[in-house]
């Protein structure tokens, strides 16, 4: 059996838990799938490559070297969601200039609301150049770990008419898990893709998808999930055409 990121961190007992349980079962993809980027940005990738504790100085959310890694197969996935026709749907964070509506991230971390020591004003939230956002692309904004808490992620993805998701992005352990168990509570089916999620702490980022595989989704790899992408027929979703309107003024 091949060995999966999470098995140096089992024990035996845990890893015959698992088996006895019936965890881990693989589900499937579903027919008619959306692909989200969560929270790729700055915050969490850095404005440069440079190694995890060099990084986190600058960007306290930083997946150092590990997002960069990530970069690369994220612009693979959107580029044949866009050739499939399929939606891509990235989810971001968004502030309060007083930070006021931190609200419990504050109470959890010495260095909430501390602006990047970046050379440039760049903006945390600002999603990474590599994988920018096309016109028919969907942009959700949210203040919480999950894609679906405040937001309307769900009912674009009933608009869609969805009937599962196909998950990247940051932090495993945080705002990925945080989607996928929302996702799987909707009764969406979801796949993860393993090379194409990342986190600051490695031990994290093990347990996480191990836990996840065992009760909430597939943990597969891009090379999978791209081939099952480039079957999906064309013409099965209505996209947006444009630019998202602006607020009135």
């Amino acid at each position: 059996m091949t060995e999966r990121v999470w098995d140096k961190f089992l024990t035996e007992r845990d890893k015959q838990v698992f088996k006895l349980a019936g965890y881990g079962v693989r589900q499937g993809f579903g027919t008619r799938p959306a692909l989200l980027v969560i929270d790729v940005n700055y915050a969490f990738c850095g404005d440069r490559r440079e190694p995890l504790l060099e990084s986190v100085k600058r960007w306290r959310q930083s997946g150092g070297e590990a997002a960069w890694d990530a970069l690369p197969v994220i612009r693979k996935l959107i580029d044949v969601a866009h050739d499939r026709e399929l939606p891509v749907i990235y989810t971001t964070g968004i502030r309060r200039a007083d930070n006021w509506d931190a609200g419990g991230w504050a109470w959890k971390n010495a260095r909430s609301g501390e602006k990047p020591k970046a050379a440039s004003a760049i903006d945390g939230n600002e999603i990474m150049p590599q994988i920018a956002p096309s016109e028919q692309d969907i942009v959700i904004h949210k203040q919480k770990p999950s894609g679906f808490h405040g937001t309307n992620l769900l009912s674009y993805l009933t608009l869609l008419g969805c009937d599962s998701v196909i998950v990247t992005g940051t932090a495993t352990s945080g705002c990925v898990r945080a989607t996928v168990v929302d996702a799987f509570s909707y009764n969406y089916r979801v796949t993860m893709v393993e090379d194409a999620c990342f986190e600051r702490s490695e031990a994290s980022h093990a347990i996480a998808l191990c836990d996840l595989n065992a009760k909430y989704a597939d943990v597969i790899g891009s090379e999978e999930v791209l081939a099952f992408m480039q079957e999906r027929p064309r013409g099965m979703f209505d996209l947006p055409k444009g630019p998202a309107l602006r607020a009135a003024e």
